[in-house]
């Protein structure tokens, strides 16, 4: 006879936050949204952890290369969507690597016989206006001298005229030596008023650009989520299937943590993705995995190795799993469920197994109560994809301009191994739809306004840290009518330009 559950699968919008005692403690400025991203024993430190408790979802329409660095820079984390080439994958999170708390390697180099066509062909193709003129063209190459829009006129200047004949040369630039610090590079920056500052070898070879756009961008972003060696952290999504060949050729990347990406991880195929990884690597390559909705999965792959656990099918607003196969769970009583077996296991074992909560998410106090709730941090997709630095077009339907948005389990990302079941089977019916989201501009200008709701709320419940939160937050259910009487009603609202 099937099992059957006493409790309503609930989703977030059926509830809400009790306001708790706003001690005078409880201001924006004392909050703290550090988290855990990976497990860790009692009394120790996680190997990674989070400044705040965001990630991108692993899919091609929102974690590409210039999403993950932008999120890192405001203290989250991207999973480099893993439905595509492992090469491509790979080379993805090394773009991400190169961006060394200020030193970048070049991008956009050209040799002196190239011509100002070239210039501007490279300017259109990468959008960096600061051109590297090498002996050999590459990033690495003996620097000759230096091509930025001051040196050329697009509108009158000749676009055959050779780069030699108006970049400013090589005798005539101020460089930095290997070596120098990122606080020296910049305060020479400051002291000849240069807007890059070339890094070279005692060969003279090109090894680093430093931007005082970049010293400004460090400067305003305090939350920053850097490794040791100052570079930037980036995740990458791996799949059941090619793992033995996607996995190592991420590490050599420089990839910081991996994760499992399937709509359905309570699985022997995780299980065994996991035992290799872990055989392979140790606790030297940290990997999570999921997704689930119960204490059962949950506790089947942590024991299986992953070191956090994603919570969630069928909850994101282009999945539908539920619909298709009508398997899954509200994601508020999932998260709930799984937030207890991981205190559970916590209490057995002295190790703490961070979990994610993954779907379900639409408005910004939804993400509170999720955290009060007991994820560690969140992973979305509709949210991130709406920004400039996800990977999409942004176009204009009718009066509105709005970004594309699509599935991981629809035909258009042809990610079938995220739907595995095992055999040769491919994907024979779609798990997500293909969509528009509207557009809202950069992503630090929404981000910090979310990360203000979310400050503001945890004051409002007294809980200046995470875990406080969790501790603390009294939640109840609320009923449809007062859903609507939660926002305007009984008025005319005026027009909204």
């Amino acid at each position: 006879m099937a099992i059957y559950l006493d409790d309503v699968s609930r989703t977030f919008g059926e509830y809400l936050l009790i306001p708790g005692l706003t001690t005078k403690q409880c201001l924006p400025s004392n909050v703290s949204l550090k988290t855990p991203l990976v497990k860790y024993k009692a009394g120790e430190k996680p190997a990674i952890g989070l400044n705040i408790p965001f990630v991108s979802a692993i899919m091609q329409s929102v974690s590409g290369p210039e999403l993950a660095i932008e999120l890192a820079r405001n203290g989250g984390l991207s999973f480099i969507f893993g439905s595509q080439p492992i090469a491509s994958q790979a080379e993805m999170v090394k773009k991400v690597k190169k961006f060394k708390a200020g030193f970048v390697i070049s991008d956009s180099n050209l040799t002196p016989e190239h011509t100002l066509a070239d210039v501007l062909e490279l300017v259109q193709e990468t959008g960096h206006s600061t051109i590297g003129v090498t002996d050999d063209g590459t990033p690495n190459g003996k620097l000759l001298g230096l091509v930025t829009g001051r040196d050329y006129r697009q509108e009158k200047d000749s676009h055959d005229m050779k780069v030699k004949d108006f970049m400013t040369s090589f005798s005539k630039l101020i460089v930095g030596y290997l070596g120098v610090t990122l606080s020296d590079a910049n305060q020479i920056i400051w002291e000849h008023k240069l807007n890059a500052l070339p890094i070279i070898d005692k060969e003279q070879r090109l090894q680093y650009f430093v931007f005082r756009k970049d010293y400004d961008s460090h400067r305003d972003n305090p939350r920053e989520l850097s490794g040791e060696d100052k570079k930037l952290m980036v995740g990458a999504g791996i799949n059941t299937r090619d793992y033995k060949e996607r996995v190592p050729a991420l590490i050599e990347a420089g990839v910081d943590v991996l994760c499992i990406d399937s709509s359905d991880g309570y699985s022997e195929w995780q299980q065994e993705t996991l035992h290799w990884i872990k055989g392979q690597y140790g606790n030297k390559v940290c990997v999570g995995a999921g997704n689930v909705v119960d204490k059962e999965g949950f506790n089947y792959l942590v024991d299986a190795g992953a070191d956090f656990i994603k919570v969630g099918i069928g909850g994101g607003s282009i999945c539908i799993t539920r619909e298709q196969k009508g398997i899954g769970r509200g994601q508020a009583t999932a998260l709930i469920d799984v937030a207890g077996a991981r205190d559970e296991y916590f209490k057995r074992h002295g190790v703490y197994v961070p979990i994610c909560s993954d779907g379900g998410l639409v408005h910004d106090y939804h993400m509170v109560l999720a955290l009060a709730m007991g994820a560690d941090f969140l992973m979305m997709g509709r949210y991130f994809a709406r920004f400039d630095e996800s990977p999409t077009k942004k176009l204009t339907i009718g009066n509105r301009f709005v970004k594309e948005y699509w599935g991981e389990g629809s035909n258009r990302a042809k990610n079938w191994q995220r739907y595995d079941m095992g055999g040769k089977e491919m994907l024979k019916f779609e798990e997500g739809v293909d969509s528009y989201v509207p557009y809202a501009g950069k992503m630090k200008d929404n981000l910090d306004i979310t990360l203000g709701k979310i400050v503001a709320t945890m004051c409002s419940c007294g809980a200046i840290d995470i875990p406080e939160l969790q501790e603390n937050a009294k939640i109840t259910l609320v009923s449809s009518t007062s859903i609507v009487e939660g926002g305007a009603h009984d008025v005319i609202l005026k027009d909204q330009n």
